[in-house]
């Protein structure tokens, strides 16, 4: 099986359990690897024979800014969820990062990755 990677897509969203968290926007960072034949792509050189991933980018970006989870992991998990409503996606990687974390300890963020396949 073959790959469509979108790595570092950034956003604001209000996803957090903290009261703060819920009333302003963080940073966010979503990578996703779906699982995709790609062979019907390679040979006709068509974008209805593939993912788009532009659109499916814009629609993440959608959920990120306009959606408030209080987990991360319920944030990937919506993301999951609409790239496997596309027929093609087999299965699914999604990494959340949390690039500002309200932690009493300096690090580079938090992440969950959940991979989801078509079942």
């Amino acid at each position: 099986m073959d790959h469509i990677l979108v790595a570092g897509l950034r956003e604001l969203g209000v996803h957090g359990v903290l009261p703060e968290e819920q009333t302003r926007a963080q940073p966010f960072e979503v990578d996703l690897d779906l699982t995709v034949d790609l062979t019907a792509a390679g040979a006709s050189d068509a974008l209805d024979d593939t993912v788009d991933y532009g659109t499916l980018s814009e629609t993440v970006r959608g959920i990120v800014s306009g959606e408030s989870c209080l987990l991360i992991e319920r944030l990937a998990a919506r993301i999951a969820e609409v790239a496997l409503a596309d027929p093609r996606v087999a299965e699914v990687s999604v990494t959340v990062k949390k690039l500002r974390p309200p932690v009493p300890v300096q690090l580079d963020h938090v992440a969950v990755r959940i991979t989801r396949a078509r079942s």
